[in-house]
């Protein structure tokens, strides 16, 4: 059976709710442009979130500022995703959130002003710990039965999905927010910089040009819950979870492997979990980030499973920018919004297929097909591979997905 997915939350460049999201993603309104809130270079292409710390901070009611970027993107989605949800002591309620530089962007701070002798902060060391984003939200929205915290690079939030949805169906949780967070650090950028794979252009995923990545900040949770909690909370089901996977094919530290072995096994086998045949994935909602290597790796791999019948698939990177330990989670909002309004996403920017594969993403938004499944791939760091199935409902005969 699927699991249900009843509340939804996000925070990216594009918008600072679930509705500004869709409307930009509608409207091709990409939020990739110089940094704002960041102290670095002015010139190079983010995808920032256009809300300070201050205001946030200030939204939240939060008594301290010693509270990092991560944390507060986190808050504000999860919050929209928790909505007006009510505790009970007869379910079991858990929260795992996902990030990777968890407080990274507020001990710079307290680095320079240690070398520089400035009157360091120590409390804000108290922020770094990646769970201390985790442990934040929870204690904002109540949330004390399970809390736990995921860090898989770049397919973390797919992974926090992942693990929400099996401790449902164990009968360990009746409902679990999950999720991920990642703001822009200094530290981040640098670090992609260095490896040579930062494009100081737009990001053109699956194009021939492309030259690498555009980092991005943001966060998104999704609420899953079970048929217990739904008797209690009353709340619709918005889309299912129907099928995941995770591979780890080890290939390299930061290269995805060229044959797509890693991508492959994760598609095929939530394809298969999933219960839905080949050809009844409408739109894939590709990792696409717009590098060499992994657009080369993830179209060998789209071929190896769909062979000559690809579906619709674009990556929503050029909207967003590469949110890291977000991505998998913010892109699981759109697999799920794409489903409730029939959209196809455009890969912006695209313009020439890739010549070793030939596939053409999706390059104007559609409209006019019905989408009842989303395959959404995120591929992080090591080759930790995953891939998630939304779909409209569920499919009971697990053979259908090789018939």
């Amino acid at each position: 059976m699927g699991v249900r997915i009843t509340g939804l939350g996000v925070v990216s460049a594009i918008g600072l709710s679930v509705s500004e999201n869709l409307s930009a993603l509608r409207h091709n309104k990409s939020g990739i442009t110089g940094m704002r809130f960041l102290d670095e270079r002015v010139d190079l292409l983010t995808g920032e979130v256009k809300v300070s710390n201050a205001d946030l901070i200030s939204q939240y009611q939060l008594k301290s500022s010693n509270v990092s970027r991560t944390s507060l993107l986190g808050l504000a989605a999860a919050t929209e995703a928790w909505g007006r949800n009510k505790h009970s002591k007869h379910l079991r309620t858990g929260i795992i959130s996902a990030t990777s530089v968890g407080g990274m962007d507020r001990s710079e701070n307290f680095y320079r002003d240690f070398i520089d002798k400035n009157n360091p902060d120590y409390e804000v060391l108290r922020c770094h710990d990646s769970g201390s984003t985790t442990e934040r939200i929870a204690s904002a929205l109540g949330i004390t039965g399970y809390v736990n915290t995921l860090s898989t690079a770049c397919s973390s939030g797919a992974n926090a999905i992942m693990l929400g949805a099996r401790l449902l169906l164990q009968g360990k949780l009746d409902r679990v927010l999950v999720g991920g967070t990642d703001a822009l650090t200094r530290f981040t950028i640098n670090g992609f910089r260095s490896l040579m794979i930062y494009d100081d252009q737009w990001c053109r995923p699956f194009d021939e040009s492309r030259n690498g990545l555009n980092l991005g900040e943001g966060a998104a949770f999704l609420l899953l819950e079970n048929d217990k909690s739904i008797s209690f909370s009353g709340n619709e089901t918005l889309c299912y979870l129907s099928g995941w996977a995770n591979a780890a094919d080890a290939y390299h530290q930061t290269a995805s492997s060229p044959d797509g072995k890693g991508a492959t096994m994760a598609i095929d086998q939530a394809i298969s979990k999933s219960g839905f045949a080949l050809s009844d994935i409408s739109y894939v909602n590709a990792h696409g980030t717009g590098t060499k290597n992994n657009d080369l790796s993830e179209s060998v791999a789209l071929k190896n499973v769909f062979g000559d019948n690809v579906p619709a698939f674009s990556s929503t990177k050029p909207f967003t920018g590469h949110t890291l330990a977000a991505a998998g989670a913010i892109e699981a909002v759109f697999s799920v919004l794409s489903i409730q309004h029939n959209l196809v996403y455009p890969n912006l920017n695209y313009q020439t297929a890739i010549q070793e594969t030939g596939l053409k993403p999706t390059a104007a938004l559609t409209t006019d097909q019905e989408i009842n499944v989303v395959l959404s791939n995120s591929f992080g760091f090591g080759g930790n591979n995953s891939s998630l199935v939304f779909s409209k409902g569920v499919r009971c005969d697990r053979a259908a997905g090789r018939m």
